[in-house]
């Protein structure tokens, strides 16, 4: 009762012109998402985080030293991000590691889940939700039982000097399988996305609030954007459901990054991208679930992005994972910058030296040991990016 009361008063106040976010943390954590005194907005995107004990403290500690150096204004966790263990307990304990990185510098956190993150049953989405929510520095929602799945809402951005929304913020439960492939968001989430932008739009007398899109699985038609091939080449990736067909980057779209594997989106399209060209305010959709992808393509006025896994699990290639972070400026809110961060750029031996300096033995062993195995995995992406150009004789990975 209590669950569709909450939805009931944060529909009232989208309607009314209230944002939603700060409506639901006056009741809970009383905090304001707002852009900085600069004028900037920073979003760390944090995905495919996979915590097991074996790679937890690396992987929280690593994440730990990037929020001090990245001073985020919110992280944003899209799914996969933590075992969901065999008992609720030990689910339970990952979650705090993970967390507690986030509450001990005070920053601000939106949550929504992937495929791997209520698989064993142990604990429902509904249940991890609101254990996330117990932590105060969560901005997650829970929209009960009103739409599909667990983790759809949205943060209003306020102006740096009042509460004027200036900006938009879009999580989606993308779901985990649904019968025949990965799962996709839902219809009823499309509907409810286009209620919420309209009313948005009312609210600021008619215009279009921009905005970023949050999820865990990428859109279908991310391939739309691709260059589909004559059979298999080089460098080209097979359609996560359709055997024989095989895509690479298309020459004459906008790209950036690097495409390493399949996109692998939902089996089904129930039209979600499709609704956010019509409505006109997403400037771009940040994913997860491909660990290893982090590129982007322009399709129909909108970036349709993958992010890299955020772990360190203590293996050569685990170097190359780590994390996006994104601005928006409040006075430009039509664009947005982005950029990769790899843990092998990320940590250098004076790194460790440093933290060597300091005392903190576990820093120093993991910078280290990041160093290390890094400088390998870097030098065989380069040889891999330059072979690539070289037999191929076309672009195979973009800027950043």
């Amino acid at each position: 009762m209590f669950k569709k009361f909450l939805s009931l008063l944060l529909a009232v106040a989208v309607i009314f012109g209230i944002s939603s976010f700060s409506f639901a943390k006056e009741s809970a954590t009383d905090r304001a998402i707002r852009f900085g005194d600069d004028g900037k907005f920073r979003i760390m995107h944090v995905t495919d985080t996979h915590l097991e004990d074996y790679n937890v403290d690396a992987s929280v500690w690593s994440i730990g030293e990037a929020c001090d150096r990245e001073n985020p204004d919110i992280v944003i966790i899209t799914g996969d991000n933590v075992q969901n263990c065999e008992n609720p307990d030990d689910t339970k304990k990952l979650i705090d590691k993970l967390m507690s990185v986030f509450e001990e510098r005070n920053i601000p956190v939106a949550v929504t889940f992937g495929n791997h993150d209520s698989e064993t049953g142990a604990m429902s989405r509904e249940e991890l939700m609101a254990y996330y929510n117990t932590f105060s520095c969560s901005v997650s929602v829970d929209d009960g039982e009103a739409l599909s799945g667990c983790g759809t809402y949205n943060i209003p951005v306020l102006a740096s000097d009042g509460d004027t929304v200036k900006f938009n913020l879009w999580v989606f439960d993308s779901g985990d399988y649904d019968g025949e492939g990965y799962g996709c968001v839902m219809p009823d989430q499309i509907e409810w996305y286009k209620r919420t932008s309209d009313a948005l739009a009312e609210a600021n007398g008619g215009e279009r609030v921009k905005s970023l899109v949050f999820q865990h699985i990428i859109v279908a038609d991310v391939y739309d954007a691709l260059e589909k091939t004559n059979g298999k080449k080089l460098f080209s990736f097979e359609h996560i459901d359709n055997d024989g067909e095989y895509y690479r980057f298309n020459p004459e779209n906008e790209n950036f990054g690097t495409l390493n594997e399949t996109p692998c989106s939902g089996y089904y399209n129930y039209g979600q991208f499709e609704a956010m060209v019509e409505k006109g305010d997403v400037l771009a959709m940040f994913t997860g679930h491909d660990h290893t992808n982090a590129f982007g393509v322009k399709h129909m006025g909108i970036d349709i992005v993958n992010s890299l896994s955020t772990r360190y699990n203590g293996d050569r290639f685990s170097t190359q994972y780590g994390y996006r972070m994104i601005e928006v400026d409040e006075n430009n809110t039509v664009a947005y910058s982005s950029k990769v961060v790899h843990w092998y750029d990320f940590f250098t031996v004076e790194d460790a030296v440093e933290y060597k300096k300091n005392g903190d033995g576990f820093g120093f062993k993991t910078a280290a040991d990041i160093a290390f195995k890094g400088f390998f995995q870097k030098l065989i992406t380069v040889v891999y990016r330059s072979f690539g150009m070289l037999v191929t004789g076309r672009q195979i990975t973009y800027p950043d």
